[in-house]
C-alpha cells in the first residue's frame, strides 16, 4: 500500500488516499470527537471495496466499482493508522472503533469476516469495538450468517456494533435511495432478533435525514423492537451525488444543539434515539461516511459546505 494523498486535521479528522494496486485507489479515515481526547475515543473508517456497486443516491463512493479488497488490503489500512500513532500496536484507547464503512458494502465482501477474526490477535487493543454498517443487500445472507458466529465467539458483551442504514420508513423511497435488491424490514428485524444476545449493544438503524423522507414511529414499531434496536439520526452529508439527485438535508449540521421534532416522537414510541449532527468540519475535510475525496478531485464544480480542505499529495 502506498499513501498518495491526505487531507484534514489530526485534531478532528484525516482522510487518506492510498494506491493498493497499480492505478487502484481507496480511501480511509481516522477521527476524534472533540472535546473527547483520543485516549478515550478514536475511530477508524476503512474501505472494503474499490468503489461500491450499490450506488446509494447520497454516497460519493458509489460507482466505478472495481471489486473487493483482500483481507490483507483491508488490514493494511488499519495497520497504517494504528502504527502511525501506536508503533508497538498497543492501542491504549478506551473506545477504539473500527468501522467498515468508507468505500464498499461490507456484506458483499467475505474478506471482511476474515479481518474480523484476525483483529483481536493482531493488536493489543482492550477497547477494540468493530462496527459493520450495511444496507442489508440480499446477496449478503452468507456474510451475515458468519458474522453472527464471529460476534458471538470474539466480540460478546457489547464489544461489537451492527448498523443497518435504511434512511426512511417509506419502502418506495428507500428503494430509490438504495437502488439494490435488499432485505425488507421484516428480514432485517428477524436477523437482528437472532443476532442479538444478552449483553450485546442494541442494533443501530441509521437515518441520514433527507427532505421528504419520512421516519414513521408506527412503521418502525411494526417491525423493530425498541429493546433490540436503537435509532441514529444524522444530517444528510453534502455530497456530489446528493446534489445530482436533488437531495437536501432536513437538518443543518451547523446547528448541532437543535434536534428535530421527530426525536421526541421516536423516544415517545420507546426507542433510544441518538441524534448526531457531528462536526461540520468533517464535511469540509471529506471524512464523513458517504463522502469521497477522489470524486471531489475529479469534479468540475465545487460543492458548498464540503471538501474545502486542500488534498496534500504525498510524494515517494
Amino acid at each position: 500500500m502506498k499513501i498518495v494523498g491526505t487531507t484534514g486535521r489530526d485534531d478532528i479528522a484525516r482522510a487518506y488516499i492510498a494506491e493498493m494496486r497499480p492505478g487502484r485507489l481507496v480511501e480511509f479515515c481516522e477521527s476524534v470527537e472533540p472535546p473527547i481526547p483520543r485516549k478515550d475515543k478514536w475511530v477508524l473508517i476503512v474501505s472494503t471495496m474499490f468503489g461500491c456497486p450499490v450506488g446509494c443516491q447520497m454516497c460519493d463512493a458509489g460507482g466505478q466499482y472495481g471489486g473487493n479488497l483482500s483481507a490483507g488490503e483491508i488490514l493494511s489500512q488499519i495497520d497504517f493508522l494504528i502504527e502511525r500513532r501506536f508503533p508497538d500496536r498497543h492501542v491504549d484507547v478506551s473506545k477504539f472503533k473500527i468501522q467498515f464503512a468508507r468505500m464498499g458494502e461490507p456484506a458483499l465482501n467475505p474478506n471482511v469476516i476474515d479481518v474480523l477474526r484476525r483483529l483481536p490477535d493482531r493488536y493489543n487493543a482492550p477497547g477494540l469495538m468493530p462496527s459493520v454498517s450495511s444496507v442489508a443487500p440480499s446477496g449478503g445472507a452468507g456474510f451475515f450468517d458468519e458474522l453472527a458466529g464471529v460476534k458471538a465467539n470474539l466480540y460478546g458483551g457489547g464489544r461489537f456494533q451492527l448498523q443497518f442504514s435504511i434512511h426512511t420508513t417509506d419502502g418506495a423511497l428507500r428503494d430509490r435511495l438504495i437502488p439494490v435488491k435488499k432485505w425488507d424490514f421484516g428480514e432485517i428485524a428477524a436477523y437482528g432478533e437472532n443476532f442479538h444476545e444478552q449483553g450485546d449493544r442494541k442494533i443501530t438503524l441509521n437515518f441520514a435525514l433527507a427532505e421528504g423522507m419520512p421516519v414513521d414511529p408506527e412503521v418502525l414499531l411494526g417491525h423493530f423492537e425498541p429493546e433490540l434496536f436503537l435509532l441514529k439520526l444524522t444530517p444528510l452529508n453534502p455530497t456530489y451525488r446528493a446534489a445530482e439527485h436533488q437531495l437536501a438535508s432536513r437538518i443543518d449540521p451547523e446547528c448541532a444543539g437543535e434536534s428535530p421534532r421527530m426525536v421526541a416522537d421516536l423516544k415517545a414510541a420507546g426507542y433510544d434515539v441518538l441524534f448526531s449532527a457531528g462536526d461540520a468540519e468533517e464535511n469540509l475535510i471529506g471524512s464523513n461516511c458517504g463522502q469521497y475525496v477522489q470524486r471531489h478531485l475529479r469534479a468540475r464544480e465545487a460543492l458548498s459546505r464540503a471538501y474545502t480542505y486542500e488534498c496534500e499529495v504525498v510524494e515517494g
